[in-house]
């Protein structure tokens, strides 16, 4: 792996006016589905403050609609949900526009994601119609009507979807079970996403990993030995460049990943209609990649490292050496650049969540443009630095190293995460988004 790494320091002006770009209305214009899902990352992140595996399903909602809605004028792949009729001369702009818009904030009769954010997105979306060509007469006010359509659609298909349902039960404490871990002993926001009906793939289930390491294992020693040196909070092996990387990767993932769809939609000159299925198939991939990983994390409910290097006494294997007193890289007392701070994240170890996403993502961009070899330069709010990549698999082999430079998963956590997310983006490419012939 290849990697060149790029600092940067950043003065606290400059990130101040960073994060006032960030959520305000005015956009770089690229095209509609690039700007909107600018303005629906503010609105998912930023104002509604969802964490990672509840935003992927708001963005998969929002960019299947906003596909369909520009697939149902240009016709030349194979819609996601049933489309609406329409002419070649409508306007695609005005069709993705609207259908991110109402998915957000929805219609009078049937609630969006974000029915509160009306005030704020309305102005934005009244601007932006109105900037738009009318090309011929008719055109964008068709456009409207077909973006409305597939809103419409999204919303009443994901009803009763099992979204913000009962949580799965927790196994009874013992070696190796998942327990709220030190400092905050926090637990999960949101245990009930494993069980919401998937996007893509038939049903979650199918997605199941191998699982954990028996604690008694040579595999388990391995993966325990080095997540407690490399990932201790005092380690003096990992280095500075691990350890940036550690942090880089815990911005919020999907608005991070998002960023890198952006960046990608314009580096590589995709028009309104590449784009809006670039941005489909990702977002779609990782919303089933949180919900197989959450089913699979429920299904094992295994310990994270801090727990089991703290209880290691307890676990039967004369290999692993307890400490008691051991932390994480990540732990309040190390710095970094915005709030939250850093903790273990307070779900199970097995999968990781960031490895199944990433695996679905970096495999889907690479079935996208059929290749591996595209350069990708990301910056994360997390670190305020920049790293950049030669190859899209650059992405994910540093994923999977930077959970256990954290301190946070068992490299097996990781490895078999990214498989979850192959799964995905395998069975993406071949059943949705052909070519109509």
């Amino acid at each position: 792996m290849n990697l060149q790494v790029k600092k940067i320091s950043i003065p606290p002006l400059v990130i101040a006016a960073a994060l006032v770009a960030l959520v305000s209305p005015t956009v770089a214009r690229a095209d509609a589905v690039t700007d909107w899902n600018l303005i629906a990352s503010n609105a998912i992140v930023v104002t509604a403050g969802q964490p990672p595996p509840v935003s992927a399903l708001s963005f998969a909602m929002v960019q299947a609609a906003v596909y369909d809605a520009v697939n149902a004028i240009d016709r030349t792949h194979q819609p996601y949900l049933p489309e609406p009729p329409s002419n070649p001369t409508d306007s695609k702009e005005a069709a993705a526009t609207t259908a991110a818009f109402r998915v957000l904030v929805g219609f009078p009769d049937l609630p969006g994601l974000f029915p509160a954010q009306l005030s704020t997105l309305q102005p934005q979306y009244d601007a932006y119609i109105a900037g738009l060509p009318d090309n011929p007469p008719g055109s964008r006010a068709n456009g409207v009507a077909i973006g409305e359509a597939t809103a419409r659609t999204m919303l009443t298909n994901r009803q009763n979807d099992g979204r913000f349902g009962p949580s799965p039960t927790p196994y009874p404490a013992a070696p190796g079970i998942w327990r709220p871990t030190p400092p905050n002993f926090a637990n999960d926001p949101a245990p009930w996403i494993g069980n919401v009906r998937p996007f893509l793939v038939p049903s979650a289930e199918m997605l199941r990993t191998d699982g954990p390491n028996a604690l008694t294992s040579a595999a388990y020693t391995e993966d325990f030995n080095e997540v407690k040196e490399v990932g201790s909070l005092t380690s003096t092996t990992r280095t500075p460049d691990q350890t940036d990387a550690a942090i880089f990767w815990q911005d919020h993932a999907h608005a991070l990943f998002n960023r890198i769809f952006r960046t990608l939609a314009v580096s590589q000159q995709l028009d309104i209609v590449d784009s809006a299925r670039l941005f489909a198939m990702e977002n779609l991939a990782g919303a089933d990649a949180s919900i197989g990983c959450w089913n699979d994390k429920y299904y094992w409910q295994f310990w994270r490292p801090i727990t089991a290097i703290r209880e290691a006494d307890t676990d039967g294997n004369p290999d692993t050496q307890a400490d008691p007193t051991w932390l994480p890289l990540f732990d309040p007392s190390t710095a970094v650049s915005h709030p939250p701070l850093l903790v273990t994240p307070p779900f199970p170890d097995h999968p990781s969540g960031h490895t199944c996403n990433t695996g679905a993502f970096v495999h889907t961009l690479q079935n996208f443009f059929g290749t591996d070899k595209i350069a990708v330069t990301a910056f994360s709010n997390k670190s305020c630095t920049t790293r950049s990549f030669e190859r899209f698999s650059d992405i994910l082999s540093e994923v999977i190293d930077a959970r256990v430079w954290a301190g946070i998963h068992f490299r097996t956590a990781d490895v078999q995460g990214a498989v979850l997310g192959n799964k995905i983006a395998h069975y993406l490419k071949k059943h949705y988004f052909q070519p109509v012939r």
